[in-house]
């Protein structure tokens, strides 16, 4: 199944496999597999996020704003469906063309298989645990040290945590990141990150121990 990644800067990419997408990502991210995955996202983002979004597609037409956000939500997920695909073979197939990289914030996987392939039957389920062995290796290795995962991990294992703006200010990243990085890398990290709201405090993330 295809799995999306999205990043902070809204740029859109399919992998192949969701291991695929763990492994090749290096930045903060999001990432779904289905359009009702992509609304559960949406539905943490800003209205503005979305518009960013779109308006970076290649080939659509800039909108200013949405009806609503499950429009929104539909218009996107149908215009990503081509990311990833072979290319079709030409006329003169001596130079295969590499990964289709589109322009704005999408752009295929670079791993999608080159146009000489395009014909042939993968094996996805043969790749499949080998990735999900590297990505279990990983995952037991822990964060990269100096990595921004590292950095937010060192924060929330404060005694009393970090605020969503401590985290935002020292990752410089925007709120609606720090909150998808919560629910998204931490969680699929193997991580449990509480999130509370003192009263009349800040929203504040730590890990469970």
């Amino acid at each position: 199944m295809t799995t999306f990644t999205i990043d902070t800067d809204n740029n859109i990419t399919a992998h192949g496999t969701p291991e695929e997408a763990a492994a090749a990502t290096t930045t903060p991210f999001d990432t779904f597999a289905s359009q009702k995955e992509l609304a559960e996202l949406a539905a943490a983002w800003p209205a503005e996020r979305l518009v960013a979004i779109w308006n970076s597609l290649p080939g659509v037409t800039p909108v200013e704003r949405f009806k609503d956000r499950n429009s929104a939500v539909t218009r996107i997920w149908k215009n990503i469906q081509g990311l990833g695909e072979p290319a079709k073979p030409e006329a003169e197939p001596t130079k295969p063309k590499a990964t289709k990289k589109a322009k704005g914030g999408a752009q295929a996987a670079k791993g999608a298989p080159p146009k000489a392939k395009a014909t042939t039957k993968t094996s996805p389920a043969k790749n499949a645990p080998k990735a999900k062995k590297a990505a279990k290796k990983r995952e037991a290795a822990g964060p990269r040290e100096g990595s921004k995962k590292a950095q937010v991990i060192a924060l929330l294992q404060r005694k009393n945590g970090a605020t969503l703006a401590e985290i935002a200010d020292k990752m410089a990243w925007k709120s609606w990141t720090v909150r998808g990085f919560m629910a998204g890398a931490m969680k699929k990290a193997g991580y449990t990150v509480e999130s509370f709201k003192p009263e009349g405090g800040e929203r504040t993330y730590r890990i469970n121990s």
